[in-house]
Formats: structure tokens, sequence, C-alpha cells
């Protein structure tokens, strides 16, 4: 049997753990990958035999390590391209920007989008499966979204969940009513699936307007958008989630900067910051962002006083937390999904840490995923004051498939 290929990535003057309870990983310098996965995490000296045999090295220079970002809320049809902005390979400029997993909010932008019993569950599992071993520039793709509609019944989400369908969207149904959903939720739910619901104003694309009221009968597991997808919930409306649910709320870059940070502020003073998720909610009307979720990031802690590796820990651990996925955590085990990070040519800071502070974009100094590097530096955020330096063979661009 071939020996896996393996990856160590050492230098780190600090480490992004991606879980918000303890989210620096304090001591450790090195990480080692081998066959797409964590092996171990510690310091260059424990992890010496792993340096000595490694395929790969990456010495961050004293950069930052973190586990690659998750866009809780991307709009994905099939393949590499945006019917919304006529857009292509733009999953592969997302994943350069730092996102090295998106999770489908519903494939509501498929052209000619089917409404049907049948075509809407054929839409899901058709999305679902193709992702599965489709991975433009080496993204991790979540997609199959149920979009719910009148028409569907209880066994339905049963037959879509035992096909793989993990995530089901309300929001844009035909519904007269969105409390005529409240027994549709139910069902996805009890079937396994995760529900985000659409919140505030209807979007341009259409859909409903959903308020408080209409949440808190639904009661989804996350609200999508809740600072405005592009228009918010009054607070009054999100306070009430806070303190009479326990969905997780969902802050996007296509939405209401103030609302966000208000959101934030909420989360605090209830202690219930692992309930906030972040987004893009893109490729939409504010067009396809590369950078849309490592912004919010970096608004979250310049503006709304969050420490980075907090604020991090909301785009990376805890939506995989929400959605149950083995990624956004860096750990023994986990996917070997990894940034490398530093400070940008010409910034006053001297780390990705003080970058993001003062509100400056960090420079990402590699991409990795699977355990393979896909990008060093990434082409879509500065050009870094320390470069990483990389020695043994990877690949220059990332293959399409697993």
């Amino acid at each position: 049997m071939e020996r896996a290929r393996t990856l160590v990535l050492t230098g780190a003057a600090t480490v992004f753990s991606g879980d918000l309870a303890a989210p620096v990983l304090p001591g450790v310098d090195t990480v080692a990958c081998a066959d797409g996965v964590v092996t171990a995490v510690g310091t260059a000296a424990d992890l010496r035999a792993e340096l000595d045999t490694a395929d790969v090295h990456v010495d961050l220079r004293g950069g930052t390590l973190a586990p690659g970002l998750i866009d809780s809320h991307g709009h994905v049809t099939f393949g590499d391209y945006s019917p919304r902005q006529r857009a292509v390979d733009y999953l592969a400029s997302y994943l350069q920007g730092g996102i090295t997993t998106t999770i489908s909010a519903g494939e509501v932008h498929v052209p000619g989008r089917p409404r049907d019993r049948a075509g809407v569950k054929a839409l899901a599992v058709a999305a679902h499966a193709s992702y599965r071993t489709y991975r433009p520039g080496g993204m991790r793709v979540r997609a199959g979204a149920l979009l719910i509609e009148p028409t569907l019944r209880e066994p339905d989400y049963r037959e879509v969940a035992d096909a793989g369908v993990h995530l089901a969207k309300f929001g844009f149904g035909a519904f007269t009513s969105a409390h005529e959903g409240v027994d549709h939720v139910r069902w996805a739910q009890r079937a396994g699936l995760t529900v985000m619901c659409h919140a505030g104003g209807a979007s341009a694309a259409g859909g409903a307007s959903i308020g408080g009221p209409e949440l808190l009968a639904l009661r989804p597991d996350v609200c999508g958008h809740a600072n405005g997808g592009p228009t918010a919930l009054p607070e009054d409306a999100v306070a009430a989630l806070f303190d009479e649910t326990g969905m997780a709320l969902q802050v996007v870059q296509a939405g209401n900067l103030r609302a966000a940070l208000r959101i934030i502020d909420m989360a605090r003073e209830r202690d219930a910051l692992h309930r906030v998720v972040i987004g893009s909610d893109t490729p939409s009307g504010f067009g396809v962002m590369p950078l849309g979720v490592i912004k919010t990031v970096v608004e979250l802690s310049a503006l709304g006083g969050l420490p980075p590796e907090r604020s991090w820990a909301l785009a990376t651990g805890g939506p995989g937390r929400v959605w149950a996925l083995p990624e956004g955590v860096l750990r023994v085990g986990a996917p070997a999904d990894l940034l490398c990070l530093g400070a940008p040519a010409g910034s006053q800071a001297d780390t990705a840490s003080e970058a993001i502070s003062i509100g400056d974009m960090p420079a990402i100094t590699a991409v990795v995923t699977d355990g393979a590097v896909r990008a060093a530096p990434g082409r879509n955020t500065p050009k870094p004051a320390v470069p990483v330096t990389i020695t043994g063979h990877h690949p220059a661009a990332a293959p399409d498939h697993a």
C-alpha cells in the first residue's frame, strides 16, 4: 500500500483552534497532517519525527495557523457557476479568500427551479450528490438544501435524508403564511435535517418576509441572516430569539453591519456568543465576494470588540458544531483544512491578530485543504509582510475532484 502523503506546518507563533471556549492553542507551533486529516498537534521538538519524514513542509515564519473558514450561507447551484451573477469559477476564488467549506442555503438560483413535490426533492438530492465528489479549487461544498414547499409531506423528508441530504431551507416556498410551515419544519428536523429559515425582509431573489413571531413559531435550527438578507430583523425580535429559543443566529456580510454589531452585543450580554455563526449570503445582489466571510470576521473584531481568535471561531468551529461537520476546528482527527495568516505588507500591525483588531485584512499566506497546499499565498488578500516558505512538492493548482 502506498504511504499517505504527509504535510507538516511549523513555525507558527499563534494557532487558532476554532473552538470558542478555548480559541487559542497555547504552546503549539507545529501541526502534522496525513491522508487529509490532522494527525498531530504540538511543538517542533515534540513532532521531530513528523518533521523529518514529511513530504511537504510549510514554515509559517512566525505567522498564525488557523482552521479554514466556513461560509454558512452560500448560494451554490451546480458546478462552479453562479447564474445570479453570471460568475464562473467563483468558488475556487472564494477558496483563495480563505473559505475552505461552503454550506448551501438552498439552491434557489437554479434557473427554472422546480417547485413540485418530485422536483423539489430531486434538486436537493442531485445537488448533494454532485458536490459530494466535486471540489472546486479544493473547497468542500456542503450542498443539497431541500427548499421547503407546501407540496411536501412528512415521508418526503425521510426520503431525502435517506439519500444523504442533511440540509433544509424555509422561506422560499409557496406558503400563504409562514405559520403554515410549522409542521414542515418539525418533519424536517425529525428526519435529521438542519433547518435554516430566511429572516427579515424579502430578498431580491423572492421569498417571504419573515419576522420575529413567525420565527418563534417555526423554531428552525438556524435563523438565517438575522442582520438582514439584506433587511434586518428588529432588535426586539432578535432579543426574543435569544431569550426564548435555542436557535443559532447568523450574521452575514450581505446584510446590515449595524445590526450585526448589535447582535454581537446582545450575544455577549447573554453569554450566548456560541449561538452566533457567520456567513456571506452570496452570490446575491451584493455580488460575488471572495472575502465576504473574512471581512465579517475583521469587522466583528475591529468594530465589535471581539478578540480575533473568538471572531474567527464564529466562522469555523461555530458553523461546524451547528451543522454537525467534522471541519472548522484544529485538532487531531479533523480534516486538514487550514489557513496560514500573517500581517499584510505596509500595515502598522506585526501579526494577523493585530491586523484584524485594527480593521486591516490579514494576508493569507497559504491555503491547505485535504492536507494539500492549494495556494501560497492566497491571491485575494494583500501581499504578506512575511511569506511562508515551502519545501517539497505541492500542486500548483487544486484538482476539482476529491
